[in-house]
């Protein structure tokens, strides 16, 4: 449908949007309620188990929820991240759900969308660009070269650039320095992006960002050199989030896009904000598994953001349990030993005093036993679940677990959502928090450097931020091959960024890179388009 059929569902009229094309809009951000006004609707999380390298659902169970909601009698409103190009031409492919539960126009979300992640990656890089200029016209302010760490900023996979060299070939060039590229997904700037509450708050965070240190190891900041207004002006159109609809014209807001592994993993505040002041329900997307998108979001963005969910969804699948086993996807008897992920997950959950439905997305080839084994499972730990088919059936396929999720969320009491840890806890001991009751880790090591790190950052004043822990989405662990619930463990960090502007305290556990790389056989390489200018292979 044109755009502004779907805007007049949720009752935004014409002034409110900025029409990008016939099916995608910006929404102008006078329509973004008082932070301190009541809320119309309920917030509902998806999060998910751990996942396989494809994935188990949790945009398409997102969709299809939220087109139940709909066909209950509910109004309701889908929040999403804005893909990554990096995945999409990886090994995920494509972003946007599947069969009768995607949004759309796909295609078009999957790619430049309405140019965020350019803008993102463009305000990123003109600071970036800002350091090395400092550097090379006389540094009045006395930045350490060996202590800036701020890098460059790419949209896309790219293990090459993990680490550079910048200003070679003599005086003319800049600065010999070194440096590296990140993914956009990982950017401090697209965290900022979705945790501001308003064009102000964005701004204000920008100024804050820190780049590194002066040689008197003082922090230099974004508005020390003079760049955190025209980084603004970059994002003017960018914080604005993005209608689209359903497949079953459902409202979307898609809008910022930060990974869950590297980053905290969720849609912008500005757009759940929204959302709920004109919604019943607003189901908003966390990313990858409850260890990851869900606790960064109970610990990260609902302080920083006042925001609470009144229920979780928690997407599971036969392949995912099966996957978590002790013998991979193909043992016959793995489901058994699988389920102790997901076990841990709803664990995880209950941590937060979050009532939690389970929901079971059932792939065209899952057996009607292992479903039945799954929900008996459930049961046993007393969390309500249901099979949902939104591919197939839409909105239809998930009435069941629609149904659950409201009688859920009616009875929550939103005072006992609350965060794991205190601010006032120390930098370490939040992180030992996470990894012991989130992750089950045994102990912790953390390598010198990080050590030191944390030390400075608490000197600094930062040492009530929450911490955002980088690690694998493929295990509760630091390691990707330690499969199921694994015990006696160590988490190791090797590293830690202060994100001031984002307003968080960035912890590298493992072997966790903030730059991907491709697979051997990329997606891009099934990737063509027709002489009529249609994609294939994007899916």
């Amino acid at each position: 449908m044109p755009i502004q059929h779907i805007a007049t569902k949720i009752g935004l009229s014409d002034d409110d949007l900025e029409p990008c094309g016939l099916y995608t809009a910006k929404v102008r951000l006078n329509r973004l309620p008082l932070v301190n006004r009541l809320s119309k609707g309920k917030l509902i999380v998806v999060t998910a188990m751990t996942p396989t390298p494809y994935g188990e659902g949790k945009t398409l169970v997102s969709i299809g929820l939220a087109q139940a909601i709909e066909q209950l009698g509910k109004t309701s409103v889908v929040t999403l991240r804005e893909p990554s190009l990096g995945p999409i031409f990886g090994i995920k492919g494509g972003a946007t759900g599947g069969g009768r539960s995607q949004v759309l126009p796909s295609e078009k979300i999957n790619l430049h969308f309405n140019g965020d992640k350019h803008a993102v990656a463009a305000a990123h890089n003109l600071l970036a660009a800002m350091i090395d200029s400092h550097l090379y016209h006389a540094n009045d302010l006395g930045i350490d070269v060996d202590k800036i760490f701020w890098p460059r900023t790419l949209d896309m996979n790219d293990r090459a650039l993990r680490h550079v060299v910048v200003g070679r070939g003599g005086k003319s060039r800049g600065v010999e320095r070194e440096s590296g590229f990140i993914i956009t997904a990982a950017s401090e700037v697209m965290a900022i992006l979705a945790l501001a509450a308003s064009r102000d708050d964005c701004a204000r965070r920008l100024h804050e960002v820190t780049i590194g240190f002066n040689r008197d190891g003082e922090r230099i900041r974004a508005q020390d050199l003079q760049a955190a207004g025209a980084m603004m002006v970059l994002l003017n159109e960018a914080i604005m989030p993005n209608l689209v609809q359903t497949t079953e014209h459902t409202p979307a807001l898609i809008h910022a896009g930060p990974f869950a592994n590297i980053a905290h993993g969720t849609s912008s505040v500005i757009a759940q904000r929204m959302g709920l002041a004109v919604a019943d329900y607003v189901v908003n997307e966390t990313g990858f598994a409850a260890d990851l998108g869900a606790e960064k979001f109970l610990d990260i963005v609902m302080p920083a953001s006042g925001l609470k969910p009144s229920a979780a969804v928690l997407v599971a699948t036969v392949r995912g349990i099966r996957h978590q086993s002790l013998g991979g996807e193909s043992n016959p008897f793995g489901l058994k030993n699988g389920l102790q992920n997901l076990r841990k997950h709803i664990e995880i959950l209950a941590k937060f005093n979050l009532p939690t439905v389970v929901a079971l997305n059932r792939f065209a080839d899952d057996r009607d036993e292992d479903l039945r084994a799954i929900a008996d499972f459930c049961d046993g730990v007393g969390i309500e679940s249901a099979i949902v088919d939104a591919f197939h059936k839409g909105g239809e396929g998930a009435l069941s677990l629609a149904a659950k999720v409201i009688t859920a969320a009616a009875k929550t009491d939103l005072n006992a959502i609350t965060p794991l840890y205190s601010p006032e806890l120390a930098l370490e001991d939040k992180v030992a928090l996470v990894a012991r009751e989130i992750y089950g880790a045994a102990a912790l090591d953390f390598e010198p450097p990080a050590k030191l790190k944390l030390e400075k950052f608490s000197a600094l004043g930062f040492a009530k931020l929450p911490v955002c822990v980088a690690k694998t989405q493929y295990s509760l662990s630091d390691d990707p091959k330690k499969l199921g619930a694994p015990k006696d463990w160590t988490l190791k960090v090797t590293d830690a960024q202060l994100a001031s502007g984002a307003g968080f305290i960035v912890i590298v556990a493992g072997n966790m890179t903030l730059m991907p790389g491709l697979p051997k056989t990329p997606q891009a390489a099934r990737m063509n388009i027709d002489e009529n200018g249609n994609i294939q292979g994007l899916y």
